[in-house]
């Protein structure tokens, strides 16, 4: 029942190098404690790489060490953002109980898992245990009908969805819903699951149907019994939030928060200095396609410079081999590692006082890119990729019409 406080087996434990061995370490050490299963443990280097000075290729240095010294197989080292790892790699099953040491870990629960952030002491105490505590949560049913229109994505309905439901939904899940959500691809509820973070909720869980099958098998994860992992028919719901997605037009958020919302178009005098494609939310396979289908045959503004960081080495690797890549450089777009990286600001992109930031990351609050005095606005890879080309912040749509009418 909600607000039960209930102990739970973890299914899979995630640490990357900002909050994982570094601080687990310490206190395995400590109280002579091992892994309960390094099975079921995933530490991921993605905050500090590549490194780019001594202090951060220590910290590397301590989860490659930390990995090797207590038998953790699933490591990634500066194979990409662990968000974007674990379900690229097949580390997800429906029905899991995942714990990560970073508030982006519901993106799990687009895969039909109970995916939530903890603190690194929590963290410490399930990798020697396998076990947590954690408050029942109420859920907020958000159902989304209706067909998204051209150039318009999850990213904007996330964004639209942080003004008009807020970021104070603490110790609740969200669960999306809807005919717009079943015909997203699995990239793109992501995106969803991910963002749930913005809105304060514990989980953003989309229940499991065909598109999730196909992901897992995809992926070379387990599909066994996946089907079950659905609401029941008689769920009980705190709030229900709904969104006709034929309405919904391109979105961006201003300075200093995802709430700040408003349409693409009120910020049309909004100039920009830089233009990022990157993060567990915005540099995906999908994302880096539709940045794509708005730069090819255009040219980035020399007003402005376009950054982009895949979110994984293998999204690299495929955004080369189907020409998305080629597109974005002839643009004019600079490739950067993939990692965490500016979003988080730390390595390559980083802004500098007073400039001017749109970017597909999920979170803009002050000095969360670099300087406390910059101004990051956040909206999906289209409008990134359309403002790119214009130097402003651009209703992508502009951009489509622009070759409509020139057909």
């Amino acid at each position: 029942m909600p607000g039960e406080i209930v102990t739970v087996a973890v299914d899979l434990l995630m640490g990357q190098d900002a909050s994982g061995p570094r601080r687990w370490r310490p206190l395995l050490e400590e109280l002579d404690a091992q892994l309960w299963d390094p099975s079921k443990v995933v530490v991921v280097s993605d905050h500090y790489v590549p490194a780019v000075d001594a202090q951060s290729a220590e910290i590397l240095q301590i989860s490659r060490r930390f990995a090797r010294d207590y038998g953790v197989t699933n490591f990634f080292d500066m194979q990409g953002i662990s968000h974007a790892i674990m379900p690229e790699r097949g580390l997800l099953r429906p029905g899991m109980f995942v714990a990560g040491g970073d508030s982006h870990t519901p993106t799990a629960g687009a895969f039909g898992c109970y995916a939530a952030g903890f603190g690194a002491t929590d963290t410490t105490a399930i990798a020697i245990t396998g076990e947590t505590w954690t408050t029942v949560p109420e859920t907020i049913k958000v159902q989304i009908d209706g067909v998204l229109g051209p150039q318009i994505s999850a990213k904007d309905v996330m964004l639209w969805l942080c003004r008009e439901m807020g970021m104070e939904n603490s110790f609740k899940s969200v669960e999306f819903m809807g005919s717009a959500v079943a015909a997203m691809s699995m990239s793109e509820r992501l995106v969803m699951s991910n963002m749930a973070a913005e809105l304060g909720a514990e989980a953003g869980i989309i229940a499991v149907d065909e598109v999730t099958i196909e992901a897992l098998k995809a992926t070379g994860g387990d599909w066994a019994g996946a089907e079950a992992w659905v609401a029941d028919a008689d769920a009980h719901y705190c709030k229900t939030v709904m969104l006709d997605a034929s309405t919904l037009v391109p979105q961006v958020a201003a300075p200093h928060a995802p709430e700040n919302t408003d349409q693409a178009s009120k910020f049309a005098d909004v100039n920009v200095d830089q233009c990022y494609i990157g993060a567990c939310v915005g540099a995906k396979l999908e994302d880096l396609q539709m940045a794509a289908s708005v730069l090819r045959g255009r040219r980035v503004s020399p007003e402005t410079r376009l950054l982009v960081a895949p979110a994984t080495v293998r999204v690299t690797e495929q955004a080369a081999a189907d020409g998305t890549l080629a597109a974005l450089t002839a643009a004019g777009a600079i490739l950067l590692p993939s990692g965490c990286g500016a979003c988080a600001g730390m390595g390559a992109g980083i802004i500098a006082e007073g400039e001017v930031c749109l970017s597909t990351t999920n979170r803009n609050f002050q000095g969360r890119m670099g300087h406390k005095d910059a101004w990051v606005y956040l909206a999906s890879p289209y409008t990134v990729a359309a403002s790119a080309v214009t130097g402003r912040i651009t209703d992508p749509r502009e951009l489509l019409s622009e070759r409509r009418d020139a057909a």
